[in-house]
C-alpha cells in the first residue's frame, strides 16, 4: 500500500530515498519536518509512555518531572500544539511519584508510568511509581481514585477491554513480576497472574506493554528477553479467565512497545510483525523503541527512534528528522501531527510536508 498524504498538505514524491543505515520502501515517500517545540513548565525531564485521544484531540504524557513528589500528566491541544494544564493542577491535590532513586537495582519507583485513555469514562489510568494505579477525572483534571497493585515497584504500562471493562497493568519490576487486572466499573482489583522471579526486572528482563484485541477478545502482552537470550515473548491472556493462554516467541527481539494494527497484526518494539496466531510476518530493520504508536490517519506505524513504518507493506518509509530520542511519541490521526518529548527541549511536534 502506497502512502497518501491529505489534499492539504504537499507530497514529495521519490523513487528511493536513503537515510543513514537504513534503506527506506520504494514508492511516494513522507518527509517530516519539525514545525513546533511545546515548552512544559520547569522544563522536561524524566517521562514515560504518552497517549493520544483523538475525540478530543488531548495528548496526555507522563511526566516524572525532576524530583520526588512532583509527578504530572501534562495535556497538549493537538489541534493548536499548545499546553493546556498540567494534571495535578494545584499542589495540594493528589499527584505522582515523581522521580525517586530506587533503592532495589531494577525495581523503579518513579511515576508517573504507562498510562491509557478510557474516552467512554472521560478518564485516565495511570500506573504510578507507589505500585498503585491512579485514576484522572478529566472533567474534574484531578485523581479521584487510588488502586493499590499490592506490589513493592512501580506499575507500569497498561490497557482497556472495552468489552469487560478491564485494565491489565504491568508490575515488572517486583521479583517475582506480575500483572494486574481492574475493573473499571468498581476501580478494584479483580484478579494477578505471577510471572517466575526469573523474569522480574531486579534480573533485568521485567515486563511490558499490553494491548487488547476486540477480534479475539484478548490481551497480548510484549515480554522482554531474560538475560542470557536474545528472544522474548508476546503472551496472550484471557482478561476473564485472567490466564495466560499462549505465549509467541520473537526471535532474536527483545520487544517493548506493542501496536495492533487493523489488519490484526501485532507490531513490536524491535520490528518483529506478527499475526494473532504468533505467525511472523516481517521483521523490518531499523525500527526500534520503548512505546510505538499506529496512526489510524496515514496507516503508519511511528517509532521512537524515528523510524515510520507502512501498516500495509511492513517497510521503513521515513524517518522522523532529529533523531527523537527513542522513548516515546504519539501521533493525532485528525491531523498526523507526530509529537515526541525530549529532555531538555520539550515536546516536538513533527509533521509530513
Amino acid at each position: 500500500m502506497k502512502y497518501k498524504k491529505p489534499l492539504t498538505i504537499t507530497l514529495l514524491v521519490v523513487a528511493v530515498l536513503v537515510l543513514p543505515g537504513i534503506a527506506l520502501a520504494q514508492g511516494t515517500t513522507p518527509v517530516y519536518k519539525l514545525i513546533d517545540t511545546i515548552a512544559v513548565p520547569g522544563g522536561l525531564h524524566g517521562f514515560d509512555i504518552s497517549w493520544v485521544d483523538p475525540g478530543s484531540q488531548r495528548f496526555y504524557l507522563a511526566d516524572r518531572t525532576a524530583t520526588k513528589g512532583t509527578g504530572r500528566v501534562d495535556v497538549i491541544d493537538t489541534q493548536t500544539d499548545k499546553l493546556l494544564y498540567t494534571i495535578p493542577t494545584r499542589p495540594t491535590e493528589f499527584g505522582f511519584a515523581g522521580t525517586v532513586p530506587a533503592v532495589t537495582p531494577g525495581c523503579s519507583i518513579s511515576g508517573p508510568n504507562g498510562l491509557v485513555a478510557i474516552p467512554q469514562l472521560n478518564q485516565l489510568y495511570v500506573g504510578d511509581g507507589d505500585s498503585t494505579v491512579k485514576v484522572i477525572d478529566l472533567d474534574a483534571k484531578a485523581v479521584v481514585a487510588i488502586i493499590p497493585t499490592g506490589g513493592k515497584c512501580r506499575a507500569d504500562e497498561l490497557n482497556y477491554d472495552p468489552i469487560d471493562h478491564i485494565i491489565m497493568i504491568a508490575n515488572p519490576g517486583d521479583d517475582p513480576p506480575f500483572v494486574t487486572f481492574i475493573s473499571t466499573d468498581t476501580q478494584t482489583v479483580v484478579g494477578k497472574f505471577m510471572y517466575p522471579s526469573a523474569q522480574s526486572g531486579q534480573h533485568g528482563a521485567g515486563l511490558e506493554q499490553p494491548v487488547y484485541s476486540p477480534v479475539t477478545k484478548r490481551f497480548y502482552l510484549t515480554v522482554p528477553a531474560q538475560m542470557g537470550s536474545s528472544s522474548g515473548s508476546v503472551d496472550v491472556f484471557n482478561p476473564i479467565t485472567m490466564q495466560m493462554e499462549k505465549s509467541y516467541p520473537t526471535p532474536g527481539c527483545s520487544p517493548a512497545g506493542l501496536i495492533l494494527t487493523p489488519n490484526q497484526h501485532l507490531v513490536t518494539s524491535c520490528g518483529t510483525v506478527m499475526d494473532l496466531q504468533g505467525n511472523i510476518v516481517a521483521t523490518p530493520s531499523g525500527a526500534s523503541s520503548d512505546q510505538i504508536w499506529y496512526n489510524p490517519g496515514d496507516n503508519l506505524i511511528y517509532f521512537g527512534n524515528g523510524a515510520v513504518i507502512d501498516a500495509e507493506s511492513n517497510q521503513v518509509v521515513s524517518m522522523l528528522p532529529g533523531s527523537p530520542q527513542g522513548h516515546t511519541l504519539a501521533a493525532d490521526q485528525n491531523n498526523n501531527h507526530v509529537l515526541a518529548p525530549v529532555t531538555g527541549a520539550g515536546i516536538k511536534v513533527f509533521a509530513a510536508q
